[in-house]
């Protein structure tokens, strides 16, 4: 596709092979396609917050590579991720309780009960992240908290509108423009609060050992208060949206299939005879049906439909010659749908996750990307899922009984409509069984 409205040429890919080969070839500083709409706000509206330190998103060259190089040995090593599974773990009780509170005669959930998967992301994030209880999923909420969800969905629906149509927001302050930057400001302006809180309790205190935020692994580590606020800042911005649509999805699969849903309860309750054992990682690995079910839902609705690179050397792509400065985007969600990678690729069929004779492409399903871009926040999302999963199935049978739900780009790959899940103590039936 040639550039349109002075973007850069794209060329899209529908073939592993090809986007394998790609990622292995990738240099030291990969770049994404750009975001200019991000990269403005960080780098000249807002530049006397970031200050040259803007993070990873929508940064680029030798900025990301320092940020990314200082704060990856403390996000990517799975070691560090499971210190938290206690923290995540009691968040993820906290949800449970939660769901109990807000269902209905039939045991159904509301209809916004995406906004309360919302709310356990963002506690989960600020627990582990900063240490801190923001109370999200309490009945008397702190009106802040759903502020801040807000403010994170409406910088997710209008990114989409500003990068893809006509940028008339680089002419003139168009709505859907204000909107954004008074959505990113409103979560520079709660995280930074958050964070600075966190700061202050961790110069009041002595910590040592394993139960440091990750906030402050950062900071034992490289003594750079702005460093690690711009972590925090990036983990609120994409973490909240992507893994909470990735459980509501995992949760409505389960409750669409309870062929699936009864295999992983039975594996949980060998895993966890107990109810209320505690979780420990060797439980975890163990949950292999269970990590199937995710990477099948994974693969069938993919939070993030597509990636890309942007090409910083000519290169050749199935004989073709692509310049220097095209766009190479890679379908995610087309390719991990294709029947020439996942036979019977409609069918939500986890099994296929657990074979030996590696008949799953590694490259036709890549829900966090690949390589030395691969979504820093990755170990922390597998483990949040993970775990609430197991504890809700713990707990409720999970059944829905309604038209199934279509899905939309917004720009989050997201199920469209209520999700009215029934969710019934294992230990009783359903007081009604009508829908």
């Amino acid at each position: 596709m040639e550039g349109l409205l002075g973007r850069p040429d794209m060329v899209f890919i529908y073939d592993a092979d090809e986007i394998e080969r790609i990622f292995r070839q990738e240099e030291k500083m990969p770049y994404r396609p750009s975001m200019p709409s991000l990269n403005y706000y960080k780098h000249v509206l807002r530049n006397d917050f970031f200050q040259g330190n803007a993070g990873v998103i929508a940064v680029h060259g030798e900025n990301w590579y320092n940020f990314r190089s200082k704060v990856q040995q403390v996000m990517l090593q799975p070691r560090t991720a499971r210190m938290y599974i206690g923290a995540i773990e009691e968040t993820s009780l906290a949800f449970l309780q939660r769901i109990a509170n807000i269902r209905d005669q039939k045991d159904e959930v509301p209809d916004d009960f995406l906004n309360e998967i919302h709310k356990w992301a963002l506690e989960s994030i600020a627990h582990v992240a900063l240490d801190v209880r923001l109370g999200c999923l309490d009945d008397n909420a702190n009106v802040e908290t759903q502020k801040l969800i807000d403010a994170v969905s409406t910088f997710f629906s209008n990114v989409g509108i500003l990068e893809l149509k006509i940028p008339f927001w680089k002419l003139f302050n168009t709505p859907t423009w204000l909107e954004y930057v008074n959505a990113l400001d409103t979560i520079v302006s709660i995280t930074s609060k958050y964070t600075a809180a966190a700061f202050t309790r961790i110069m009041e205190r002595a910590n040592c050992g394993e139960k440091l935020s990750l906030l402050e692994r950062v900071l034992l580590l490289e003594n750079d208060t702005k460093l690690a606020t711009i972590l925090s800042l990036d983990l609120f911005l994409v973490g909240i949206d992507t893994t909470s649509n990735t459980v509501a999805s995992v949760l409505y699969q389960l409750a669409l299939h309870p062929d699936k849903q009864d295999l992983v309860f039975d594996e949980i309750c060998n895993v966890l005879p107990n109810k209320d054992m505690a979780l420990q990682g060797m439980h975890l690995d163990q949950l292999k049906y269970l990590k199937a079910c995710i990477k099948e839902t994974l693969r069938m609705y993919p939070v993030v439909i597509g990636n890309g690179r942007c090409m910083t050397k000519d290169t050749v792509i199935s004989g073709y010659h692509v310049p220097k400065g095209v766009q190479v985007v890679f379908q995610h969600y087309v390719i991990s749908n294709l029947d020439k990678y996942f036979p019977r690729s409609k069918e939500f069929l986890p099994e296929r996750w657990l074979q030996s004779d590696g008949v799953c492409h590694n490259f036709a399903s890549l829900p966090f990307g690949y390589g030395r871009r691969m979504c820093l926040g990755r170990r922390f999302a597998e483990l949040e899922i993970l775990i609430v999963v197991s504890k809700i199935l713990q707990r409720y049978k999970l059944e829905y009984h309604y038209e199934k739900l279509e899905y939309y780009i917004n720009p989050m790959y997201t199920p469209k409509g209520p999700l009215n899940i029934r969710f019934i103590d294992r230990n009783r039936m359903p007081a009604i069984f009508s829908s």
